[in-house]
Parts: C-alpha cells; structure tokens; sequence
C-alpha cells in the first residue's frame, strides 16, 4: 500500500439523510495541508499507472461514482492498473445532517461547483483541494509509476471539470515527472465562455449576467488569481481535453438542466450546447484544436451509460492522442 493511501482514515460513515443532505458519506478522509476531504477511493493495485479522479455531480453522490468509475476500469481491462479516487464536496447541510468531524471541509450549498470557496474549518477553493490531491499523486516518491492522471466528471460535476480545467493551475511538477493530465468533460449543462460570443442570440438587457462566472470570464472567483481571458484562453486550448457527449442527451425540460438565460445562449440541450462549445473552440484555435469531442450513440443523460460505454472507455484510459469515436454503447444508470 502506497505511503499517501495511508492517510486515509476509513469509517462506517454511511447513513441515510434528510432530503436536503446527502445521502450517503464517502467512508475516507483524505489529509490536504490544513484538513480533510470526504473521499472514496478504490483498492489500490500493486503498480499504480492511472489515476482516475472521478467528481460527483451537485447530488454530491461521490460513491455512486466511485462505483461507475470501478466498473469502467474493469469494463476497459484497467483494474489492475488503476486507482479511482471519488472526492466529495460536502455542504453545510450535510455537516448538519450527518456526523461529520470539525476538520472535514464542508461549502455552502453548490459553491463548491464552480471553484469556490470552503466555509470551514478554513477558506479553500474547492479547485485548490483538486489541485492539492493531483500535486500528491504526482509525487514519485509515493507514486514512482504513475504514467497518467485523468480527472472526469457528468453533468454537474462535468460542469466543474470544465472551469478547473479553464481555471486550474498549472502543475509544472507533473509536466518535470511526466505525468500526463486529461479531462474528460461529459454532458455537462453548460460551459465557460472566453468571450461574450454565444451560439444562441437572446436579449441581453433581459439576461446581463450571461458573461459573469460561472457562464463567463466576468467576477473570477479568488482562485484565478488575476489571470487574464487571454491567460487562460492560451492555457485552456492547450490541454488535453475530451469532451463526451450523449446523442440522446437532447431534452430541453429535463429536470435537471441549467434553463436560465446564461445556459439557454449556449444551446437548447446538452447535445447542442456541446457541439457548439466545440465548435467555438475550433474558431479560437483555428490551426487545429488539440481537443477531442466523442459522442456516444444510444445514450442520453445517463452517468453510468457514458462513463462504461466503449466511448467512455477509450476516454478515460486510452492515452493516445488520437481517438476514434467507436460506433456501440453500454448502457448503465448514474444519477447526476
């Protein structure tokens, strides 16, 4: 067992909350610098190559992920190989519903979900805990085979994957130990734009905030440290990003799609919305986007059936440059 893994601090956490908490606890506590994460966390195989790093969505169902992030593993061959990590950003109803310890990070309601900040036991961005995770497993002391980390999200955590993905830090350590990073962004209900250019034309004296974060560049939250949209434009197109998209995810009332006027400019489903994201970012990088859009056949928004798909497979662990878009899916259950 690597030395870092033995931080965790297992516990028979799980219970049943009140409607307006979560359900189920992650059993872990994962030791950042000045606290702890709620986490779950896979057995860890003998020789570590892959790290999945697997974000709930704003059910904030961190083993249920963890769960679809195992079954991808095996579904791909990759078992043995790789270790899934589910973080779970706990709110302050949570922490109310739930015995929780005073040093376990807790936000206040989704703020978590678009790089904001801890309400105790200290200020933290919720993309500096991801930060601080990823920076551990780029040690080689602890980690001396790990080739590749890919962090993903659906839906609502699809959403914080693309801001950290925008916002995050550069992590020149990896890059000096030659670990490779990738997100892999699925049916997420809306993106950061770079600019105020959006697919869909709507009244913008009806909608001002179509621009502001998280839908925009205007009032970054404090983790962006003065980085400029060019900054973080440059920074962005340069990633390797693969964006997974559903070709049944095209229900304009679901229940659970962002239907304000930011996220309606942006498309009129998740479908549509992500191909013309995609689209926007080839008009950025005209000489060539070094970023991949896989659509997945016979799937809406379905968290399990992306993720364990032949698609979501080839995402999640082929670290190849090039990807084929396979013609067949898997079918499976998530919640978001």
């Amino acid at each position: 067992m690597k030395k870092w893994l033995l931080v965790l601090l297992f516990t028979c956490a799980t219970s049943q909350a009140a409607e307006q908490g979560v359900k189920e606890l992650s059993p872990g506590r994962l030791l950042l610098k000045s606290g702890e994460i709620a986490v779950g966390i896979s057995p860890a195989p003998a020789k570590i190559e892959r790290v999945l790093i697997i974000v709930h969505g704003r059910l904030r169902n961190a083993q249920s992920y963890l769960q679809s992030g195992n079954r991808a593993a095996e579904l791909a061959g990759q078992r043995d190989s790789t270790l899934v990590i589910a973080p779970q950003f706990l709110n302050e109803t949570d922490v109310e519903k739930h015995p929780v310890a005073d040093t376990v990070l807790r936000w206040q309601g989704n703020e978590w979900m678009a790089g904001g900040e801890s309400t105790a036991p200290f200020r933290m961005s919720s993309f500096e805990a991801l930060d601080e995770i990823i920076a551990r497993l780029g040690d080689r002391q602890q980690f001396p085979d790990v080739k590749q980390i890919v962090i993903a999200g659906h839906s609502g955590g699809a959403q914080v994957v693309q801001r950290y993905a925008l916002l995050g830090h550069d992590q020149s350590a990896l890059e000096a130990a030659g670990v490779k990073l990738r997100y892999v962004i699925a049916n997420p209900s809306s993106y950061g734009y770079f600019d105020e250019r959006r697919p869909v034309a709507f009244n913008h004296a009806a909608c001002p905030d179509f621009n502001r974060w998280k839908y925009g560049l205007t009032d970054l939250p404090a983790y962006a440290d003065g980085q400029t949209a060019a900054q973080l434009q440059e920074k962005y197109l340069k990633r390797d990003v693969v964006y997974l998209l559903g070709q049944q995810d095209t229900d304009p009332n679901h229940p659970a799609l962002d239907k304000s006027c930011e996220a309606k400019a942006q498309g009129p489903n998740r479908l549509a919305r992500g191909r013309f994201y995609f689209n926007y970012l080839k008009r950025l990088q005209p000489q060539g986007l070094n970023q991949q859009l896989i659509e997945v056949p016979g799937v809406g928004h379905n968290g399990g059936g992306m993720l364990t798909s032949p698609e979501g497979q080839k995402a999640l662990f082929d670290q190849s440059p090039g990807l084929s878009a396979p013609t067949h899916s898997r079918a499976g259950s998530l919640p978001q």
